[in-house]
Order: structure tokens, then sequence, then C-alpha cells
């Protein structure tokens, strides 16, 4: 596995040293269409590139751990604004909520508007989200706290909607998946971050400071991300799509096919990630910090599952994508199934590395491989359709688990689990591969 991550980090500085094909640029300034300094463009240094790689991967990696941070310290929560478990588990699945909604209508608007705009709207309203949302935490009022992280979701959708697509656009096709495999994995860096941070924040300054303080670390990302795109973004250079292109993009059967795979991919994650610490409480009998540290494995190996997903598809299958994905969950069922049987924590800790590697393989690799199916110009709005078709999965799957858990216990779930994953493995034969 260290030698997959280090074959990713070896593609990503070769894409840094390649030359960026300019004649796609010089065809349209040719023909008299002109190229905004914030709209994306078909050229960009290597510096640019690396800032924005950088800008977008620290941005995301923010509002990932700002969605995540109460998840560690629902307790205290619970006992600070006197909320049932229900309500306060609102505070996560409002982010999800919010993203399921918003996801496409920020996609179409960042195809059609500037880039540099739209991320600049979007740090602005993670830091309100923050303040706003340790302001309502300290006086106690629980609605407005929900409603601020509504704000922080949809800057989260921004970031990540165009991240996935800017990111492997500013870049030659062949290191597409390479790039926006390492960005993907900022979402489960900032999950960690968040889960292992967020009560240590919480015992020196209070949970609600948690908010604010990981919301600011969008102004570092946003510094490098200006910086980096102050001549242009570096990218494609595509017209907005119009209403035939998008109904074209809504209508294409290997997008859904993609989506719901990633719909799936993200149903697994975030069950585990979600009720792997209750598990192992009420199994094995640990304490919350152990089962709390054992969880945190889970996001951290996927970050090296999502960057090395590109390293993965080119070195071993030889650019192919279908088989990336077939893989993942063919590995992803037997070990998810084992919850359910194995009786020691090794055990339980090695099936933890094998599914957090698997499902976050295959999601770092469906977001570059989504762009490869559909023309330029509707590249962020495929891309805010399948976060928005994942995100159900990961709103959904965590509420129905608890059902299942409620009535037949952890095993039931986690054989359910099992089913979804195998379900992921029929999908994916029929995934089609990229012209």
């Amino acid at each position: 596995m260290a030698q997959v991550h280090s074959l990713c980090l070896s593609r990503v500085f070769e894409f840094l040293s390649s030359r960026r094909n300019k004649k796609g640029l010089t065809a349209l300034q040719e023909s008299g269409t002109q190229t905004v300094n914030d709209r994306p463009t078909t050229d960009g240094s290597q510096r640019e590139t690396l800032g924005l790689l950088i800008g977008f991967f620290l941005l995301s990696t923010a509002a990932a751990a700002y969605e995540i941070a109460p998840a560690s310290v629902l307790p205290v929560i619970q006992e600070s604004l006197k909320l049932k478990a229900s309500t306060a588990g609102w505070l996560v699945s409002i982010m999800y909520a919010t993203a399921v909604v918003t996801s496409v209508p920020a996609g179409i608007a960042i195809d059609r508007f500037s880039v540099r705009r739209m991320i600049i709207f979007g740090t602005v309203a993670l830091i309100v989200a923050g303040v706003w949302g340790w302001y309502a935490a300290t006086a106690g009022t629980f609605l407005w706290l929900l409603v601020s992280r509504v704000l922080g979701g949809v800057a989260y959708v921004i970031f990540w909607n165009a991240g996935a697509n800017v990111v492997g656009s500013a870049v030659a096709p062949h290191h597409r998946a390479t790039v926006v495999g390492v960005f993907t994995a900022s979402a489960p860096v900032g999950f960690a971050l968040g889960q292992f941070g967020s009560p240590l924040i919480a015992t020196v300054a209070g949970w609600p400071a948690i908010l604010p303080l990981y919301a600011a670390m969008g102004v570092v990302g946003v510094t490098i991300f200006l910086i980096a795109t102050r001549r242009h973004v570096p990218g494609v250079d595509a017209s907005a799509p119009d209403r035939t292109a998008l109904r074209k993009l809504f209508t294409n059967q290997a997008v859904w096919i993609v989506c719901v795979l990633c719909f799936l991919a993200y149903s697994l994650y975030l069950f585990v990630n979600t009720w792997l610490p209750s598990y192992l409480v009420n199994r094995f009998g640990i304490s919350l910090a152990a089962s709390g540290l054992l969880t945190a494995m889970f996001p951290a190996i996927g970050a090296i599952g999502r960057s090395s997903s590109g390293v993965v598809s080119n070195r071993v299958f030889g650019g192919e994508r279908r088989p990336v994905a077939v893989s993942s969950f063919v590995f992803a069922t037997p070990a998810v199934v084992a919850f359910a049987f194995v009786s020691q924590l090794w055990l339980i800790g090695g099936a933890v590395v094998v599914v957090g590697f698997a499902i976050q393989l295959v999601t770092g690799l469906l977001f570059s491989y989504i762009v490869e199916l559909v023309p330029p110009a509707v590249g962020t709005t495929a891309v805010s359709l399948l976060t928005s078709v994942g995100l159900l999965g990961a709103f959904a799957a965590p509420i129905a688990a608890g059902t299942i858990i409620d009535r037949a216990g952890y095993g039931p779930a986690f054989l359910v689990a099992g089913g979804v994953a195998f379900i992921g493995v029929l999908l994916a034969l029929r995934a089609p591969e990229p012209n």
C-alpha cells in the first residue's frame, strides 16, 4: 500500500513537469473568442497548477473537517444543548441533506460563472457559517446553529464540485485520474482531522470553538488558490452549457451508472464511519477514546485509497476504469460481512483497513471517471450530479442502518451492507469505459 502511495506522488510530480498543449487556446483567440481571466483556460505553469491543487485541497479539507466536527463530540453537545441523540445527529446529517439539494445548482453556476468568484463566495460562506455557528452554540440556540450548518454545506459543495473538475482539467488527460484522486483525498483527511481534533479543541476551548477554527482553515486555502490563479484559472476553456447539453447529461445512461456506484460507495463509507465506534464499544467493551482512534483509521486509510486511485487505474489496469470499480466492491464485500462474524479486535482492524482502502479507491476514481464520459462544457455539472447522488447515499445510509440496528442488531446491519457492496460488483461490471 505504501508503494502505491509513493507511485501516486511520483505521478503528481510527473504531471507537473509535463507541458500543456496551447493549440486549443490559440484557436479560440484566433476565432475571436475572449478568454476571461477568471474563467478556466487551457494552459497553466507548474507553479500555478500546483498552487491550484494545494488551494483546492486545503479548502476541501477545511470544509470536510467542519462538516464532521460535531460527530466526535456529540455527547458533549447533547449535554450542553439538552438534545436527544437523534436531534443532535442532525448537526452532521443536515450537511449531507444540503449538499444533495444544492450540489447540482452549484455545479451549473460554476460552469456558467467565474470560478474565482464562486470560490471566494464559498470561502466567505464557510467563515460566516463557522462564526455564526459558534455564536448560536454559545447562546444555546440549536435552530440557528442548524441553519448555520446549511450555509456551510453550500460552501462545501462549491469547493468540491469546482475542485474535482478544474484540478483534473488543468493537466493532460492521462494524468487526470491521478490528480483528481489526490484532490478527493482531502475529504477523508478532513474527516480524520475533524474526528481526531474536535475532542482536543473542545477540551481546551469548549466545543463551539471547533466550528470557526476549522472554517478559518479555508482562508489559507483560498489565499493559495487566488495567488495561483491571479492570471487565469488553469483548466478547460469551455462555453457555458445550453439546455440541450444539460438534457443529454441528465439522460446519459453511463453517467447514471457511475452515479449509482457513487451512491453505493458513499452509503458503505458513511455506514461504517457512523456506526463503527458504537459497534466497537458494544461488541468489545473498549473505551470511546480507543474506539475513536480505531475508527479514525477508516478515513485515514481512505486518504491513501483515494490518492492512489489514478495510479492503480493507470499502472495496474492500463488506464481502464471499470476494473478498478469492480475490484473495489469485490474486496469490500467480504470485508464488510466479516464485521458480523469476527470476534477478535485485531481482525476488525484488518477489516477496517480493507474496507476503507477499497471503498475510497473507487470513490477517488469516480470523480475523474464521470468527467471523461461527458463534454467539457458540462464537466462541473456532471461532478455536481455525482456529488448529489453520492451524498444522498451518505445521508440515507446511517439512518437506514440505525433502524436495522435498533430492530435486529449490528450483525444484520453489516450483512445488509455486504449486500450493498455485492450490488456494487454487479453494477460495476456494466460500467462503460470512457472513449
